[in-house]
């Protein structure tokens, strides 16, 4: 390493291969390490990094780049020196010189709080803010993962967060996202996380509502299900889950705002998602269900617009999918089942009651209670449902939780009830909008 340090410096005519062995040396973490504490390491490259030759300067370049790949928080810090450099080079040079440096920047901000501190003063959001505009996809996708980088900072809500919100970033992150597969969808994967942190952060949906993000999400989510299944693009789901989740959030934080998408194409997107990637990447049935989770919560809209829809079996199929599908699933039958007899007797019609029966069995007690809760709805709305549930063996089902404790008093309210169909409600169910993952 000091040879090839001593072989940059002396700007020897073989210096550029120099560089290069130093590059691909740079990839070990020890060397690193060993790279930053050899007196005058970082400024030599600096100074080969702001240097007029283009070939040297690239080379340089991409040896900061690998040095900030570093998990090493000390390594970060050494390149404290360069960050004003990055952030100046971002306005002009090369498409692949930009892209490089924007990396490079996103790599050091995750390691180093110190580094973080030193850009914010330097303007970071205001360079970053003009670079959104850049027509080329790489610096897009690039930028969206200095963003997204900095969104997730420890000190974001309070030090990072208020400066993205005023600046032109919100809506062009927005557009972008928005225009999904046109703007590319990298770029747009990246920015879509960004909305998520800020979203997340719980002080800026009130700004977010007002560029109109919950009707252009909505739309987007429509747009991306129109291109399942036949002209899906590889890594599709990797936009659709941060959209589901911006989605999830604005309506689990803003009472009322689902008003503004009373669509009942949107049910017919999110299934039409489920079937496509339940299989592959079981992992969107959960962003899925958590939408339509906070959809179904307090809006009668969408609870009637999956009974008219006839899309109740089709949930009721998810049933048995995971224990996290199977928490929602429940969830989402109870905001539909509260909402009064018309709706227990569709559940009872589907039939829901064989389905449920085996999730008592489950030795998960939450989902166990969850079930408990959907029981205690439908029978209280439907008491034929009631009937038929003792016909088909479930008071032995709710005979073997009476000694569980968190379950107990739930199973015995059942028992008074299926032995008195008509009797008063033992216990209030309760249905909150569900926050999803933050």
């Amino acid at each position: 390493v000091l040879e090839l340090l001593r072989g940059v410096q002396r700007g020897s005519e073989d210096r550029k291969r120099s560089l290069s062995c130093l590059r691909w040396a740079l990839r070990n973490k020890e060397t690193q390490q060993k790279f930053v504490r050899l007196e005058g390491s970082i400024r030599t490259l600096i100074g080969l990094f702001t240097s007029s030759l283009a070939d040297m300067q690239m080379e340089a370049a991409r040896c900061l780049h690998e040095l900030s790949h570093s998990s090493d928080p000390a390594v970060a810090e050494a390149c404290l020196p360069v960050t004003s450099y990055l952030l100046t080079y971002l306005s002009g040079h090369s498409i692949e010189f930009t892209e490089l440096c924007l990396y490079t920047l996103g790599n050091l901000v995750v390691e180093s709080e110190a580094v973080r501190k030193q850009l914010l003063p330097q303007g970071i959001i205001p360079v970053l803010a003009s670079c959104i505009q850049s027509p080329h996809e790489a610096v897009l996708e690039g930028l969206g993962y200095v963003l997204s980088q900095l969104l997730q900072a420890k000190e974001a809500p309070t030090e990072i967060i208020p400066l993205v919100l005023d600046s032109v970033l919100p809506q062009h992150m927005l557009r972008l996202v928005c225009s999904g597969l046109k703007a590319g969808i990298g770029a747009a994967v990246e920015f879509a996380w960004c909305l998520h942190y800020i979203i997340c952060s719980h002080t800026a949906n009130t700004a977010l509502l007002s560029l109109g993000a919950l009707p252009a999400l909505t739309s987007l989510l429509l747009d991306l299900a129109s291109e399942i299944p036949e002209d899906a693009p590889e890594g599709l789901e990797l936009l659709i889950c941060p959209v589901l989740r911006c989605l999830s959030n604005l309506l689990a934080e803003e009472t009322g705002c689902e008003v503004q998408i009373q669509d009942e194409r949107l049910l017919i997107a999110l299934f039409l998602i489920l079937q496509c990637f339940l299989q592959q990447h079981p992992f969107i049935v959960q962003e899925c269900l958590w939408l339509l989770n906070n959809l179904t919560a307090d809006e009668h809209f969408f609870c009637s617009a999956l009974v008219s829809l006839d899309l109740l079996p089709a949930l009721l199929q998810l049933l048995p999918c995971s224990q996290m599908a199977s928490m929602l699933v429940l969830t989402i039958l109870c905001n539909i089942a509260e909402k009064g007899p018309a709706y227990c007797q569709q559940l009872h019609q589907q039939p829901a009651l064989p389905l449920l029966l085996p999730t008592l069995a489950l030795p998960d007690p939450k989902v166990v209670g969850q079930c408990l809760e959907l029981l205690h709805l439908l029978f209280l709305h439907w008491p034929e449902a009631a009937a038929d549930f003792v016909r088909q063996g479930g008071h032995q089902a709710l005979e073997q939780h009476q000694s569980t404790p968190e379950l107990q008093e739930r199973a015995r309210a059942l028992l008074d009830i299926i032995g008195q169909p008509l009797g008063a409600s033992a216990f209030s169910p309760c249905h909150a909008m569900l926050s999803a993952f933050s």
